[in-house]
């Protein structure tokens, strides 16, 4: 192999390259984009509440306890 293709370990390696003349994908990258669909009623409400909570919140991730309490205000308690 010769020395002119290898790349020193401490050199960065941009792999993201689109190619010559061509612009980054414009399709902002979601963590939930539409994965409701195959959901019992009950489970999507669930999730519609919690990405809800999550918007509202500007929180990526939630705790047990915030989902307990979004859990909690679609009426459901323990029995």
């Amino acid at each position: 192999m010769s020395q002119a293709t290898e790349t020193p370990a401490n050199q960065f390696v941009d792999r993201r390259s689109y190619g010559a003349g061509q612009d980054a994908p414009v399709r902002e990258r979601r963590q939930f984009s539409n994965s409701h669909d195959g959901l019992s009623a009950d489970a999507r409400a669930l999730a519609v509440a919690i990405d809800e909570y999550k918007l509202q919140h500007r929180r990526r991730f939630i705790t047990f306890e915030e989902m307990l309490s979004v859990i909690e205000s679609l009426g459901y308690t323990k029995a």
